[in-house]
């Protein structure tokens, strides 16, 4: 892990930039801490940290100054600067062209958009968390929120570092990752926008179902897809309080 560059935002929160190999990606740490903080890894949609960077400091710096928690996201395989990847294009082309044609939105498509997304991620995120949990600074648990919720399901069920999540449902999940979601077992809280225009509600709940956790709240509120209400990002930290602490 290399650091390209610090500044002091908000309330104190360091904010580093650093490179994982050719993955960029942005840690936020607390201005004090008693001892090492425990870790959330943020994740986002394939949009580019330059463009996410808002939403995920804004979360980062709540995080770190209400709660002393570390926080820290990566740039996705094919976004932001990384390079571009051409299987990728093409299955966001197929879905862009069924869904203008008014087209069902078969799982094939759906896979063939996540999956190999999720398979290249999961490691990298894996990877990261080596690099981060080495910093004398962070010292677990660890968390996960947000992002592609394939990723995360991916996560909860590989990486046994992760002792709860946060999932946002509000992208496309394969066939295949309802089975995954049995395997979950970490506690979980779930944001659910019932009029989400970009989101099956049928399959999100049937995906909540699906998890194995004893422990799963969801939360669904009106509104779309950016409509999520700002008091729940203190509904989710919160939880990680309850489960990182």
């Amino acid at each position: 892990m290399h650091f390209t560059s610090e500044q002091r935002l908000d309330e104190g929160v360091r904010e580093r930039r650093f490179t994982l190999g050719e993955i960029p990606g942005i840690l936020w740490t607390p201005a004090s801490a008693s001892g090492p903080a425990p870790l959330i890894l943020i994740g986002h949609p394939p949009l580019g940290l330059r463009t996410m960077y808002p939403r995920l400091a804004g979360r980062a710096r709540h995080y770190a100054a209400q709660y002393g928690f570390a926080a820290a996201t990566i740039e996705l395989p094919g976004s932001g600067d990384r390079p571009r990847w051409p299987a990728a294009e093409q299955a966001r082309a197929d879905l862009r062209r069924a869904m203008e044609a008014g087209e069902p939105v078969g799982d094939e498509i759906v896979a063939a958009l996540v999956l190999p997304l999720v398979d290249r991620a999961v490691p990298e995120w894996q990877s990261a968390l080596d690099a981060l949990l080495a910093l004398p600074e962070i010292g677990g648990p660890v968390g996960y929120e947000g992002g592609v919720i394939s990723i995360g399901v991916r996560l909860a069920v590989v990486e046994p570092r992760i002792a709860a999540a946060g999932f946002f449902a509000g992208s496309l999940v394969p066939a295949a990752v309802f089975e995954e979601a049995r395997q979950v077992t970490i506690p979980l809280h779930v944001l659910l926008q019932w009029d989400d225009e970009r989101n099956d509600r049928q399959a999100s709940l049937d995906l909540f179902d699906a998890f194995g956790s004893r422990e799963k709240t969801l939360h669904a509120n009106l509104g779309g897809h950016t409509g999520v209400p700002r008091f729940e990002l203190e509904t989710g930290a919160r939880f990680f309080a309850r489960h990182l602490r």
